[in-house]
Order: C-alpha cells, then structure tokens, then sequence
C-alpha cells in the first residue's frame, strides 16, 4: 500500500497530498455570575440540565468523549468540535432552564462574545416613569 492512501493524507485535485489541518475544538461559555451571586440561579443545577438535555448525533446524554461541561465557579464551559454545535443551541437551552426554573422575567442571556453568553438583569427605562410624573 502507497504512503499517499494512509488516512492521515488527503489528495488536492491538483494530485498533491497534504495533511488535513486539525481544527482545535470550541469553547462555549455562559457567564452566571451575576445571578449565582444573588443566589436566585444554581449552576450546578444548569451544569446538570445541561448534561441531560444536550443532543450529540440526535440522542441526548450521549457526549461521551467529543463534549465536555464543566462548571468553575459560576462559568459553565463546553468544549466541542468546531461545527458540532451552534451557539444559538446554548442559548435556546438556557432559557428553557430558566422558563423551567421560573426565572425567565428576570434574566436575560445576552452574547457578550463570538463564543460565549451572560446571565444580565434586564435594563428598566426610569426616562419614561420621571416623564409621567411630571404631567
């Protein structure tokens, strides 16, 4: 068998053969520190939820080696191969949690970020409530 038709080369159209590059995986982070702090979200709950509810290949709990969730502190990390996920998964799975949890009308996920989220408050217009008393 040729040194060209091992799996770790591939042949160009030019007839060239190169190495595939590797692509380094994906970290994805969500940033509950906020909230965590006022003690009304649990991350290790949300570390759990997520355990249970993240499809890999159509199944959930079914990471196995390729994803990795961990939790420091109140930072939820997952790390997975480019092109498994989109980052708008996480962000529909968090706010299912918080929908769950009841705590939806209070937080907010917003993308601080290309790969990562944050838990905010929601910002209130005190403009509008000065203006009215006025009148």
């Amino acid at each position: 068998m040729p040194a060209a038709a091992t799996a770790k080369t591939v042949k160009t159209a030019k007839g060239k053969t190169v190495k595939p590059k590797k692509v380094p995986p994906v970290k994805y982070t969500i940033d509950c520190s906020t909230p965590a702090g006022d003690n009304i979200f649990d991350t290790a709950a949300f570390e759990k939820y997520l355990k249970d509810r993240v499809k890999v290949g159509g199944r959930t709990g079914n990471l196995g080696s390729t994803v990795a969730i961990s939790r420091n502190g109140a930072i939820i990390t997952i790390t997975a191969p480019t092109g498994l996920f989109a980052k708008r998964y996480f962000k529909y799975l968090t706010k299912k949690f918080l929908k769950k949890n009841q705590i939806r009308d209070w937080l907010r996920v917003i993308a601080n970020s290309k790969f990562s989220f944050e838990l905010r408050y929601p910002q209130i217009n005190s403009n509008e409530e000065e203006e009215d008393g006025d009148e």
